[in-house]
């Protein structure tokens, strides 16, 4: 055999055993690890939320508000957390909840009001009234006026003859309660049709309510949809009342006005 092919014969063959070897250690060699990411969780402060859903007039206590652990980016304003009042708990106990609180929501001074025994008074918003108006199945939209529902107040009363005037004196007030009864029934039972219904009214609003109990063959309460609930509830028929507070009448003799002076003016045409 020529040298120079013994010389390639015996390169290849090393070629290949350092082939193998490192075809071996590559094997054998274990694999490398991935770190884990790291994640970090955002702080967290524990804040008071209800622990069963809270319907308006029934009261707290331990067994419907708890801690529970909140972002602590997400806390606003309102919201009640054990850094700033620890004994939030016992300091509530016994509050009158003034708006709905669902299960999970967290308790805002907003929505409950002092532990009080008079909880009509506690439910009422700063600058607010309670007024009554008796109501009946034909006047109370069938029965199916429940308390914090908005409804408009219809006056109905005589005009000339036999003419009947209707006239809407209040407009998207809310229901306080039906009779004495300041929540809806949830268990089911068929409701027992009030005959009084108690709404929430403005000092103004009150006096034209007053007035229109008085001037009014019959009053009925016309039921409106929740989607309005965003809608002014502070209007009211002002005509009714002069600037004393006393009803605005006006004397209208052969067609023309007589004002308080005697003098008579034109009627508008």
């Amino acid at each position: 055999m020529k040298p120079v092919r013994i010389i390639i014969l015996a390169v290849a063959v090393l070629s290949a055993a350092m082939a193998g070897l490192l075809a071996m250690r590559l094997t054998g060699a274990p694999a490398p690890q991935m770190a884990e990411p790291v994640v970090e969780r955002a702080p967290t402060v524990n804040v008071l939320v209800a622990s069963k859903s809270l319907p308006v007039g029934s009261r707290l206590g331990g067994d419907s508000i708890q801690w529970m652990a909140w972002p602590k980016d997400g806390v606003v304003d309102g919201i009640i957390t054990e850094e700033n009042q620890p004994t939030a708990i016992d300091d509530l106990s016994g509050a009158v909840v003034r708006l709905p609180i669902f299960n999970g929501e967290p308790v805002r001074h907003e929505k409950v009001a002092d532990s009080s025994s008079r909880i009509m008074s506690s439910l009422l918003p700063a600058g607010k009234r309670a007024v009554a108006t008796e109501i009946t199945v034909a006047t109370g939209a069938g029965g199916f006026i429940l308390p914090n529902d908005r409804v408009d107040v219809i006056m109905v009363r005589k005009g000339d003859g036999e003419l009947y005037l209707t006239e809407t004196v209040l407009s998207n007030v809310r229901v306080l309660a039906i009779d004495q009864q300041v929540e809806e029934k949830d268990d089911g039972t068929k409701a027992v049709v009030g005959t009084t219904a108690t709404l929430e009214l403005t000092p103004d609003q009150s006096k034209v309510m007053t007035v229109a109990q008085q001037m009014a063959e019959r009053i009925s309460l016309a039921l409106r949809s929740v989607a309005d609930a965003q809608e002014s509830d502070t209007d009211a028929a002002d005509y009714l009342l002069s600037g004393d507070g006393q009803p605005n009448i006006q004397v209208i003799k052969s067609g023309s006005i007589v004002k308080g002076d005697g003098t008579v003016g034109q009627t508008q045409q």
